[in-house]
């Protein structure tokens, strides 16, 4: 039984804060796909809420971001890995005088920065979720962080990344921390995720303060032809 929103983020972002941004059927719930890649079913779901997925899909290949994941037969697995979930609770928030406030303006750098760094899946409107910022040098984007799901309380730090050549230089600490601070202050609690194999962004967030909470299952699904 959930006994947090962030055991099931997905869903409780899209049933509570960000429900602006859901499609549902039935028990089944995922974000407007350029938004988000994500979907979402019940904590134990049944047959019916897979059906409920299969019909919100189609024939595109959703992601599932929960505890675990059985895939039934009708189901093909596209990947499948894990995520370490932190919170950052113990995290000191600084405000970044660099740290500007990004906008759909950005997008077209941001998905450039995105396609070079490989944080994660960000989409054309990933940017509407919730706060981003970035750091320019000389005109050009190096260096951004931003707000993804956002469960009752919580605000998931998310797309946090650097330039190659910037690497090195604190960006993307100070970036997290800045979020930290704007998220305290709007009166929720950070928290992130980091694939288990990432281990120097696993030392990073470690470095900072975050406390590991749970490993998630990340698993793409597509559905097979009748």
């Amino acid at each position: 039984m959930t006994t947090s929103p962030l055991d099931n983020p997905v869903l409780s972002s899209l049933e509570g804060p960000q429900r602006r941004f859901a499609q549902r059927h039935g028990s089944a719930w995922r974000y407007d796909p350029e938004v988000s890649v994500f979907a979402a079913i019940p904590d134990e779901p049944d047959e019916s809420s897979w059906r409920d997925l299969r019909a919100l899909a189609g024939d595109e290949m959703v992601i599932l971001f929960r505890d675990e994941v059985r895939t039934p037969n009708d189901w093909a697995d596209v990947f499948a890995g894990v995520a370490r979930q932190y919170t950052g609770d113990d995290v000191p928030g600084q405000l970044f005088d660099r740290a500007l406030r990004l906008a759909a303006r950005d997008v077209p750098e941001m998905l450039d920065l995105v396609a070079r760094t490989e944080p994660g899946p960000f989409r054309a409107r990933t940017i509407e979720l919730g706060h981003y910022v970035g750091v320019r040098d000389e005109g050009r984007l190096v260096a951004m962080a931003g707000q993804r799901f956002h469960p009752d309380g919580h605000r998931e730090i998310s797309a946090v990344c650097s330039d190659p050549n910037y690497r090195g230089q604190g960006l993307a600490s100070a970036l997290v921390r800045h979020l930290i601070a704007t998220t305290t202050a709007e009166g929720e609690r950070s928290f992130l995720h980091v694939a288990s194999t990432n281990t120097s962004a696993i030392s990073l967030y470690e470095s900072l303060g975050f406390n590991f909470r749970r490993n998630i299952a990340v698993v793409g699904l597509q559905p097979k032809s009748p």
